[in-house]
């Protein structure tokens, strides 16, 4: 492979913000592996955003970039997989699998599509240091007519349609807007993007801790809601407290603490078949490999109000929820998923049209 920007590469960042700022690029945030394609006339290669090869997880889609792709070009984009109309992350996730045979049946039972949405090279020439108007005239007029499953992210430069679009893509599984200067150059690993992701809070249980790694502090807490039947459903963690706050909360949780995890709704989380009937921390994934994934059990008395951005299949926060503070004026049995607010089913064909 022999092209004028070369693997591997850092895909370019955004910081959030709060509102959708003006006079920008605006496009849908897509809720998968961001991934940088290489391509040069036979050879290809998937690039992680930590630089690594995904190829090997998805070869219908290395296939179906080879066949779609101009012959010597350099792609920045999303690899996703929609089932029912909207993205699924959790499909997605399983198709990091070590075993050649199982990615290959994933690949006919949910196969992957790329969204493209920036180009950093483009037959012999580099891009980064051309404006991102230009770059997307480029990708535009290289991705024409192009067929599913690649396709060609959309972008306004319309600041009310962003809203329109921040509104009604949830429905569909994207997690927000990007915004980008429209004379923004390409700088690797830089947050020089923004992102705007949507925000709600949730009342939660809190039914347990981990161990900060540094040493006896809280690293995140464990969070739990109700579900009809009245089981008591890991939904996900709250993290990012300071140093001294994660000290004070080994303090604060310290009469709720159980001896063993013996009677808690969690009890058998080191039992992989009993994940299958429940969702608790500690399931074992190869994600987590060999960390260690144990936890303190805690009386699921208290309860505190998290931030987070969206569920995964309705399920579990999608990413790290954010602590607000305590409630003491809710019982835990009042924290059911029945509080969770739905967005608005909309179809992810219609983004992709």
């Amino acid at each position: 492979m022999d092209l004028p920007v070369m693997p591997p590469v850092k895909p370019m960042l955004a910081k959030p913000v709060a509102r959708i700022p003006p006079g920008m690029q605006y496009e849908a945030k897509w809720d998968g592996f961001r991934a940088i394609v290489f391509r040069d006339g036979p050879e290809l290669e998937i690039g992680s955003r930590t630089g690594k090869p995904l190829t090997r997880y998805f070869p219908e889609l290395a296939a179906a970039l080879l066949d779609r792709l101009p012959a010597r070009c350099v792609v920045d984009g999303e690899v996703v997989i929609a089932r029912n109309g909207r993205l699924d992350f959790d499909a997605l996730s399983e198709r990091i699998h070590p075993a050649a045979s199982r990615v290959r049946t994933l690949a006919e039972r949910t196969p992957a599509s790329f969204v493209a949405f920036d180009l950093l090279a483009l037959a012999d020439v580099a891009l980064v240091d051309t404006p991102l108007t230009e770059r997307r005239k480029l990708l535009t007029a290289a991705l024409e007519g192009v067929r599913a499953p690649v396709h060609l992210a959309p972008a306004t430069t319309d600041a009310e349609l962003a809203q329109t679009w921040f509104q009604q893509y949830e429905g569909a599984g994207l997690d927000g807007v990007i915004a980008k200067p429209l004379d923004l150059r390409y700088r690797q690993n830089e947050r020089l993007m923004f992102k705007i992701k949507h925000e709600r809070t949730a009342d939660c249980v809190v039914a347990g801790y981990r161990l900060h790694k540094s040493g006896p502090i809280v690293g995140s807490l464990l969070l739990g809601l109700y579900d009809d039947g009245g089981v008591l459903q890991h939904v996900g963690v709250c993290a990012a407290f300071s140093m001294r706050r994660r000290a004070e909360l080994v303090e604060e949780l310290a009469p709720l603490l159980m001896e063993s995890a013996a009677g808690h709704p969690w009890a058998a989380w080191g039992d992989e078949a009993a994940h299958e009937e429940s969702r608790m921390p500690g399931a074992p994934s190869r994600w987590s490999g060999k960390k260690d994934m144990s936890w303190v059990p805690l009386r699921p008395e208290r309860v505190c109000e998290v931030a987070y951005d969206h569920m995964e299949n309705g399920q579990r926060f999608r990413h790290t929820a954010r602590f607000r503070t305590w409630r003491p004026d809710r019982t835990p049995d009042s924290c059911t998923f029945a509080q969770l607010e739905e967005p608005v089913r909309y179809d992810l064909a219609d983004v992709l049209r």
